[in-house]
């Protein structure tokens, strides 16, 4: 599979389809496109127009990662849980503390989203693992072997 054909069946043909399975060139192909798009997107300086474009590309990007773990045995909704670290280390970032000169602010979150960072780093480790390993050649619980 070559680039223009992922980038055709991930966001064309299979936008938001959960079933089946995802070849490693398909996954790693849209991939690089997703990142290209997302530069290209922010060097424009529009807040509304990268939002736009990371919403419309969300869905595709989690139905890919989700089809490429279904191709090497693994449940999908794996992908899910590195979107969900990403979403509880947001909502725990806090703010930028405004403090008089000389004084520490409150740092009470600290330690927690520096144990929760860690885990990112680990969990981002792992899911690299597995995006990266073969596919199984046989037909699996998943349907058979992904089309080169």
């Amino acid at each position: 599979m070559n680039f223009q054909t992922a980038v055709k069946t991930c966001l064309i043909e299979k936008y938001a389809g959960y079933s089946g399975r995802a070849s490693r060139p398909e996954y790693w192909w849209f991939i690089l496109a997703y990142l290209i798009g997302g530069v290209l997107v922010s060097l424009t300086g529009s807040t509304v127009l990268y939002l736009a474009y990371m919403l419309a590309i969300l869905s595709p990007a989690a139905a890919a990662g989700y089809r490429r773990l279904q191709d090497t045995g693994r449940p999908g909704w794996y992908i899910f849980v590195p979107i969900g670290l990403a979403i509880v280390a947001m909502i725990l970032t806090p703010a930028t503390p405004t403090v008089p000169d000389g004084q520490i602010g409150e740092m009470g979150n600290m330690g927690l989203l520096a144990i929760i960072g860690v885990v990112q780093i680990v969990v981002a480790l792992v899911f690299l693992w597995w995006l990266t390993r073969p596919s199984q050649p046989e037909t699996n619980q998943y349907g058979p072997p992904p089309s080169r």
